[in-house]
């Protein structure tokens, strides 16, 4: 059943429910959502005898990849499955289910920590703007370091967490020094929405939404604390197919190409994006020119493991994960090619972008 459309007025508790779905690209952490691992699945005719089992989520790859005209002629089929967050696709790819699909930079940190079987093979970088600490308008913080004491919503593991943890330390503050509530971004809006908590750490396209329609500001984003990066994540033995590894290279390369597509025509996947997930248009606009048409397909190369090596540090100094480990063990860089270091800039919209 579609999600309805969130009301322009809000209704405290309930205003602004975004689908659970949009929290696999939007860097949901190790708290499984509510619902089953797998929605239901659908199908894309191509032709030959290889069939590639996506996971995916409401209004993520299919749509991206159907909107671009990147799913004509495939030589190919694709069987997909959808998920409600990045740990339930990253346990379906563990067990064998999935040979691929797309996850934000930080449900891989914990799967691998819990010797889940995976290979990032892919990457892509994004603005970090929609990374944020929000507060209300009206609200007397004026930068993070007067976070000191405060009440702050996140949601536990997810990408919000770590720029959360990174933003403090550069304030010079530790997770310590505040009161942190660990909701989801449906119950964190809602006590944001009421005052419960004096500021809210998330992600687009709550982020666009909460400043589109919650009487919200930003404090601080994620730019030059978080790495920005979303991964696409392979399970080894589709890896060591080599039919199946084929397959694999010519699904990345079409999804760069709808990458291009996307930050070519804003309107144009806005409008799909709005549809396939109950976004109002314009707050999918808004997140679309922000964050999500920002990326740029990059190499997964050594500064890209580093800096994903920095959340597995972070995370297990505070205790999310249960231990360090070399998060290079998890990557397979087969598929880098030509492209660009992952440290190359984000793109940028405009004012008439």
């Amino acid at each position: 059943m579609r999600p309805r459309r969130p009301a322009r007025a809000l209704v405290p508790g309930a205003a602004l429910l975004l689908p659970l779905a949009l929290l696999l690209t939007a860097c949901g952490g190790a708290s499984r959502a509510d619902g089953s691992a797998g929605g239901t699945g659908s199908g894309t005719d191509g032709k030959g005898s290889v069939t590639l089992n996506v996971g995916d989520q409401k209004g993520g790859s299919e749509a991206l990849l159907r909107a671009a005209g990147e799913l004509d002629d495939l030589p190919y089929r694709i069987k997909w499955s959808t998920f409600t967050s990045g740990p339930p696709l990253l346990e379906a790819l563990n067990a064998g289910a999935v040979d691929i699909g797309a996850v934000g930079n930080t449900p891989p940190v914990f799967a691998a920590a819990a010797q889940q079987k995976l290979k990032v093979v892919a990457a892509s970088h994004s603005s970090s703007e929609g990374e944020s600490i929000l507060v209300k308008k009206d609200s007397p913080l004026k930068r993070p370091a007067q976070l000191k004491g405060k009440t702050i919503a996140v949601a536990q593991g997810s990408s919000a967490n770590y720029q959360l943890v990174a933003s403090l330390k550069k304030a010079g503050l530790t997770t310590k020094d505040v009161k942190l509530s660990y909701l989801q971004p449906a119950d964190a809006l809602a006590a944001f929405t009421r005052g419960r908590v004096d500021a809210w750490a998330v992600w687009d396209p709550y982020t666009s939404q909460a400043l589109d329609q919650a009487d919200a500001r930003v404090l601080t984003t994620g730019q030059g604390v978080v790495n920005g990066l979303s991964f696409q994540v392979a399970a080894p033995a589709a890896l060591k197919d080599k039919k199946k590894a084929e397959v694999l290279k010519d699904y990345n390369d079409r999804l760069r190409r709808a990458q291009d597509w996307v930050f070519k025509h804003p309107q144009k996947w806005a409008k799909v994006w709005a549809k396939e997930t109950g976004l109002p248009e314009k707050v999918a606009l808004d997140a679309v020119k922000r964050t999500r048409g920002t990326a740029v397909p990059v190499a997964v190369d050594k500064v890209a493991v580093a800096s994903e090596q920095q959340i597995v540090n972070t995370f297990a100094g505070i205790g999310l994960i249960p231990r360090k480990y070399s998060f290079a063990d998890f990557v397979d860089t087969r598929f880098n090619g030509d492209l660009p270091p992952s440290s190359t800039r984000p793109r940028t919209y405009g004012k008439d972008g």
